[in-house]
């Protein structure tokens, strides 16, 4: 069987290595007879995989010890609540900055457990670029500050944050270990795990212990990020098939480097890319240069009348899921960090052979 490039924004590619590893323990996990999906969580077995999950995922992106790690139900869409609900009270104030759609999904969750400020906003150019940081209107006693880092409709993506006196809270859905990050410049780093982490239904949190224990009353003990750490992520039966794929994707990652190493490759990926889109007379990208992402690269054809047959085209090409999303149109190629150079090469070269058929 050959192999397809799947440019999906989540659930998104993953290593062949590590969909083949777990294709041939799926039976018999670790000579138990069993599968993986089949052991008990509470087993010293499963607890050992995520025991060494939380090791590796530390390891990758250097978390030190006055941070928790959580792997959660729900992705980052359940976080959305749990934040305030966990963070702030709701006499109090939250500051959101509005990159797009997912920071408004963000925004509309929050006002119902707290007050919320717009900090900042890009909707006056279409959330075509990031508010720089010293536009930011924080609001006197903030409880925290959240913002995208990398919004995956748009295509919009944080380089750079500075630590401010407020707790910054950051979804990192998509570019969570995609490139090096300073986790002590954050309080709360969260997402969802099907785009760069394994497969849907997992979601992770990395917040400050200090921050642990301060919920609203109404907090449902599901939703509460204190019950959770107190449960090592076992308060009740957690997704532990995703949680294994997830330790096998931590593992794959230190063997091709670690996170630097990533950082390089995904960079070299969404360059070719947006070379090859800026230079062209029929496709573009209306994101800032210095605010593109490097997971999530939309663009648009100027002549709109072609993009049913460029997916037409494109998905016999073997080039799936570049449809973009239905609150922007065009197309959208997500190349996270399993997407191999080869398919970034491969959507070049049919993008420019699709140029070539329309002059």
């Amino acid at each position: 069987m050959t192999r397809k490039f799947n440019f999906g924004a989540g659930p998104a590619t993953m290593p062949d290595i590590v969909l083949e590893e777990v294709q041939q323990e799926l039976l018999d996990w670790n000579g138990m007879g069993l599968s993986v999906m089949e052991i008990s969580h509470r087993t010293a077995e499963f607890i050992e995989i995520a025991k060494q999950a939380e090791s590796d995922f530390r390891d990758l992106l250097g978390i030190t010890n006055d941070y928790s790690v959580l792997f959660l139900h729900g992705g980052a869409t359940l976080q959305n609540a749990m934040i305030p609900l966990n963070l702030s009270t709701q006499e109090g104030i939250a500051d959101y900055v509005n990159t797009g759609y997912w920071a408004n999904r963000s925004i509309n969750e929050a006002k119902k457990f707290t007050n919320v400020n717009i900090a900042a906003s890009s909707e006056d150019k279409g959330f075509t670029y990031f508010p720089k940081q010293s536009t930011w209107n924080l609001s006197e006693n903030s409880a925290y500050v959240h913002i995208t880092s990398n919004e995956t409709i748009g295509g919009l993506r944080l380089k750079e944050v500075e630590e401010l006196d407020v707790p910054i809270v950051a979804d990192y859905s998509s570019g969570i270990l995609s490139e090096v990050i300073e986790v002590s410049k954050f309080s709360l780093i969260y997402g969802g795990a099907q785009k760069n982490i394994g497969p849907a239904g997992l979601g992770f949190a990395i917040i400050k212990k200090e921050l642990l224990g301060k919920s609203q009353p109404i907090t449902p003990t599901m939703l509460n990020y204190s019950e959770m750490h107190k449960g090592e992520s076992m308060y009740n039966t957690p997704p532990t098939f995703a949680w294994y794929v997830a330790g096998k994707i931590f593992k794959w990652l230190k063997s091709m480097g670690g996170i630097s190493e990533m950082e390089k490759r995904n960079n070299k990926k969404a360059e070719k890319l947006y070379s090859f889109i800026d230079r062209s007379d029929l496709y573009e990208n209306k994101v800032n240069t210095e605010d593109r992402s490097i997971m999530n690269i939309p663009f648009q054809l100027k002549n709109e009348d072609l993009n049913y047959r460029f997916l037409e085209e494109s998905r016999d090409a073997g080039l799936l899921a570049l449809k973009g999303h239905r609150s922007v149109g065009g197309m959208r190629a997500s190349i996270y960090n399993a997407m191999p150079e080869e398919g970034v090469d491969a959507l070049v070269g049919f993008m420019e052979a699709f140029e070539k058929e329309q002059s």
